[in-house]
């Protein structure tokens, strides 16, 4: 008896049509009429003073020197990728780390084996030398 009523309150019977997503449609477009609205009446309203040092190239406060696209050292990119890589490792670590009672012997095992991976990966990483900044 209950459950049917919660079942009732809930809303289990509603079949999932378009005209349900309505309201999220409507709320879309007040929030893109809102916003490009708001960007009109700023750039309407807004003071228009074009100077020298407006137009100036301007990154974090530091003034420019040089060219922009000279070549940069691969190492930087590396060290960048390496630390997203073992950073998502570590996210991995999460559901066993809640669900490890219930994965048992069988989760132990493959997260060693995950790990195990890992390392083989780091090992090959250090044995070619690409975490050295000498040149």
């Amino acid at each position: 008896m209950q459950l049917s009523i919660f079942l009732q309150i809930s809303g289990a019977d509603v079949v999932n049509n378009a005209s349900n997503y309505f309201p999220i449609g409507i709320q879309f477009l007040f929030a893109i009429l809102f916003v490009g609205g708001m960007m009109l009446l700023t750039h309407s309203l807004g003071p228009k003073r074009v100077t020298s040092d407006k137009l100036q190239t301007f990154e974090s406060g530091i003034p420019g020197s040089g060219n922009a696209r000279q070549p940069m050292a691969i190492k930087y990119f590396l060290v960048a990728i390496l630390f997203v890589l073992f950073d998502v490792e570590v996210i991995f670590f999460y559901p066993y780390a809640v669900n490890f009672r219930e994965l048992g012997w069988n989760g132990f095992i493959e997260v060693v084996l995950f790990v195990a991976f890992f390392l083989a990966g780091f090992i090959y990483i250090i044995k070619k030398k690409a975490l050295q900044w000498e040149d």
